[in-house]
């Protein structure tokens, strides 16, 4: 089969041998397969990717000396069910899943692996524990969107807001646009104040309108920070009836959450410098270079910091079914599709991100 590959830093297209499901295992047809801001950092830091997983028990490192499949986020049809398998899926039935296959009875990732290749390939194995069906005549790269989408429902869990607060999103690429949709999604049982959401690029504060945000701010001309302020400032009523804090006196804001979702150094120093007394700082962005921050002004302002990884199984499916209702657009994330000749050409696009929001990968093309 054909595959785009990292090798020695570099993505070439080649041949890989054919994959043969084992036990547990699902072959699939890889029908889309999204292009993830951590594939292309992961390209030029899989070096300290590693180092920093060295830490982390339950991930395995790669072996950088081996091809390297990316691909995490895909939607796939079901060539063969292998052995051990249920066969609650047959032949041509369109599925995707959490990156995760079974490997000698052993849970293992998909995409960041030299074992287990991901979705930058014409075939794939998946367990058929994880699978789930597209529903509702989903397109094949709107169900791909799953996995970024669960990002951003997993990081707004992880917020756990409460009424009244007024949310800042810094970042509005694939991620940063997953949190103000699943934003938007809260506020069926959370009295958020405006969706704020800050980017350079006039596309995707587009886009990020049409996720549900209701102010978007070009940081180049106007500080986020100052713009959420005004919308968040306490009318006199409401503030006499707050009580003053013993270190800044009386509240004048209502309460401040900041999603992080840019991922580069010196961003959560950013937020810091710019954030509101007692702000909660959820940071969703992946940098994967060593980063700098001054902790005596998070001090001073009593942050609260959260970093968030991933979503549960049950997160997925969320983001699965509100992507397969209908609640999200997934039309207006995509911006272009690639077979495989065209993954690299991708990863430079996507590295001037002026234009470009998620590009999809078909390798059948």
């Amino acid at each position: 089969m054909r595959a785009a590959i990292l090798r020695k830093g570099n993505i070439v297209v080649d041949q890989l041998p054919d994959p043969k499901p084992g036990s547990g295992q699902v072959l699939v047809k890889t029908l889309a397969c999204g292009i993830c801001g951590t594939d292309l950092h992961a390209r030029l830091y899989a070096d300290l990717m590693n180092k920093s997983l060295a830490h982390v028990p339950w991930r395995k490192s790669m072996d950088l000396s081996k091809d390297i499949v990316f691909g995490h986020e895909f939607c796939g049809e079901i060539i063969e069910n292998g052995p051990g398998t249920e066969g609650r899926f047959k032949p041509g039935a369109r599925v995707t899943s959490v990156p995760r296959t079974m490997v000698d009875g052993r849970i293992e990732g998909v995409g960041y692996s030299d074992r287990n290749v991901g979705g930058y390939a014409e075939r794939m194995l998946l367990g058929e524990r994880f699978l789930l069906e597209v529903p509702n005549g989903l397109a094949s790269e709107h169900a791909a969107l799953s996995e970024p989408l669960a990002v951003g429902v997993h990081a707004v869990a992880k917020a756990r807001l409460q009424d009244g607060e007024v949310p800042l999103v810094i970042g509005c690429g694939p991620v940063g646009l997953a949190v103000i949709a699943a934003l938007r999604l809260k506020r069926k049982t959370v009295k958020l104040g405006p969706i704020i959401a800050s980017d350079f690029s006039p596309k995707r504060r587009e886009i990020a309108q049409i996720m549900g945000a209701d102010v978007v701010v070009d940081p180049g001309k106007e500080s986020p920070y100052a713009t959420w302020e005004s919308y968040a400032k306490l009318s006199p009523e409401e503030a006499a009836a707050l009580p003053p804090s013993p270190v800044t006196g009386p509240a004048t804001v209502r309460p401040q959450v900041i999603f992080e979702c840019v991922g580069v150094p010196g961003m959560i120093q950013n937020v810091f410098q710019g954030a509101a007394q007692d702000a909660r700082v959820i940071v969703v962005g992946v940098s994967m270079e060593t980063d700098h921050q001054e902790p005596l002004i998070a001090i001073f302002k009593e942050l609260n910091l959260q970093y968030v990884f991933g979503y549960t199984v049950d997160e997925f499916a969320v983001a699965l079914k509100l992507l397969g209702d209908g609640d999200v657009d997934g039309s207006a994330l995509v911006t272009a599709k690639v077979g495989l000749d065209g993954v690299a050409g991708a990863f430079d696009e996507l590295a001037k991100p002026q234009s470009q929001i998620k590009v999809i990968i078909e390798p059948w093309r």
